[in-house]
């Protein structure tokens, strides 16, 4: 045995007690010069295959020797109170799911799970976390879905979601966050294509309504359960999320602000407010113009100082945030004003404001703006439904081209003539396919043009007996299509290259 390995085990079994088998045969591993990944499973802890399991088994420090083949790692339902950056010995570059909920961790050091980079799942829901830290999820560049809700968290700092590049699912539920994480949108190294967001039961009182309404189209967001103020801007979102049928607003209903006929607050005066029925506008603007567009379902003027949003193809603006120097801005009364039209402001805008109404199915806020000719404005109109297209034409029109390919096929083919009577070939080929009349007519030199011919040719090489010039198969530049078609009579020995004898 390696004498290292003798004298550790003989400190370990000073007093007669009994040595750590784990230690141990972690000790003879590296003895043995064997790979850290042989080692075995802690008595503590099932392992299955690619599973390991050390739930519930009141742990309050990280099992420090577990073997790195796992895909699976739950220690969830333990008494860890902290995540240190070197509790893993070796690389888990197998891992893809951590599961860490039910524990009481208060503290996660920065690089703690840069020892597995290709993790796709971490579950920390049901801890202490009070404080998300700058770098906390460093080397996490894969991971999918994150789970921290049930925590103590109330404050986010900026650069906690670096690296969680290809982050989608993500769940804060049950925290005490009072502001609303727009790092995950804003950072840098934040997510790029986040879908899903579970912000419910928190303690937010106001949310950035502009940057919720360009991000419907991106995924669902969930607010509900907060103490939000129901103010003009957040009553236009919640009015906007419903026409729009929006997933997480339509399956809480009740249980976010401004409902039940709740009519909005003081300065949300619903004077301007139309009760025409609501229908899709369209507006045309020559390129460089200005162009004024009034806000669908508001009366002309509008009360100054009504929250108004415009969802524009390439933004959101507000009526009360504008930069002059914009091309696109919203006039305090909620008109949008064009200035310059260019090409790429042709499209589909929505005008999003309190409106204290509900919207029939049927009813639209979106307003079609053309820049520059007005035949592309029924394109425009047409996407910005359904997009109903009925196919019936089109497959109609293909199946009467295909028809009258295959007529031109059949009757615009002329049909090979056959070898003449002394056994010289004029330029017909040997195993053409001859499609003719009455087969009666050729025995007697004559060929009567009762009906249309066929002819299926193949390639075949020249005869090399034949004397002379060779002439193509079918001299398609003397023949004319009447001359094809016309009923007559042709003797056999005549080629179709000789203009003189083509009716």
């Amino acid at each position: 045995m390696c004498p290292i390995v003798s004298q550790l085990l003989g400190k370990i079994n000073v007093g007669g007690s009994r040595c750590n088998p784990a230690a141990a045969a972690l000790l003879l591993s590296l003895c043995l010069g064997l790979p850290p990944s042989v080692a075995t499973c802690p008595s503590y802890c099932l392992c299955a295959s690619d599973i390991i399991s050390c739930s519930g088994r009141n742990l309050s420090v990280l099992p420090f020797d577990l073997p790195s083949y796992a895909t699976r790692l739950d220690l969830s339902h333990n008494a860890l109170t902290v995540l240190p950056a070197d509790w893993i010995s070796q690389p888990f570059d197998r891992l893809s799911t951590l599961v860490l909920s039910r524990n009481s961790i208060g503290q996660i050091e920065v690089n703690t799970f840069v020892m597995m980079p290709h993790l796709l799942h971490l579950d920390l829901s049901s801890n202490r976390l009070t404080v998300l830290n700058s770098s906390i999820f460093t080397g996490l560049k894969e991971l999918r879905e994150l789970l921290l809700f049930g925590n103590q968290i109330v404050l986010i700092n900026p650069g906690a979601f670096s690296d969680l590049h290809s982050l989608k699912r993500f769940y804060l539920s049950g925290n005490r966050l009072i502001d609303f994480p727009l790092g995950l949108y804003e950072e840098p190294g934040g997510p790029r294509n986040l879908t899903f967001l579970d912000l419910s039961s928190n303690r937010l009182s106001k949310v950035p309504v502009q940057i919720l309404l360009s991000l419907t189209r991106q995924g669902g967001i969930y607010l509900q359960e907060n103490p939000l103020v129901c103010d003009c801007a957040l009553l236009a979102l919640l009015e906007y999320w419903m026409w729009k049928q929006y997933r997480p607003l339509v399956d809480f209903k009740g249980e976010y602000p401004c409902r039940d006929n709740a009519g909005p607050g003081p300065n949300c005066s619903q004077q301007g407010v139309s009760d025409m029925p609501l229908e899709t506008q369209m507006y045309q603007v020559e390129l460089g113009k200005w162009l004024w567009v009034p806000c669908v379902g508001l009366a002309v003027p509008a009360q100054d100082g009504l929250a108004v949003f415009w969802v524009t193809p390439g933004t959101v603006l507000n009526s009360s945030a504008n930069d002059p120097s914009d091309h696109l801005t919203v006039l305090p009364n909620g008109t949008l004003e064009i200035r310059g039209a260019l090409l790429e402001d042709s499209g589909t805008y929505g005008c999003v404001a309190a409106r204290g109404r509900h919207y029939d199915p049927n009813e639209s806020l979106e307003i079609i703006v053309v820049v520059g000719n007005l035949s592309s404005a029924s394109g425009l109109a047409h996407r910005s439904g359904a997009e109903h297209f009925n196919t019936a034409f089109t497959t109609l029109a293909s199946c009467v081209v295909s028809i009258i390919l295959v007529l031109l096929y059949l009757y615009l083919t002329p049909c090979r003539c056959r070898e003449s009577r002394g056994g010289a070939s004029r330029g017909c080929g040997g195993r053409a396919i001859i499609l003719c009349s009455d087969p009666r007519e050729v025995e007697s030199g004559q060929r009567r043009s009762n009906g249309k011919r066929v002819a299926f040719l193949e390639p075949q090489a020249e005869d090399t007996n034949i004397d002379g010039p060779k002439t193509p198969v079918i001299n398609f530049g003397h023949v004319t299509t009447e001359g094809i078609l016309k009923n007559g009579s042709r003797t056999v020995g005549q080629t179709l290259t000789d203009t003189a004898h083509v009716v």
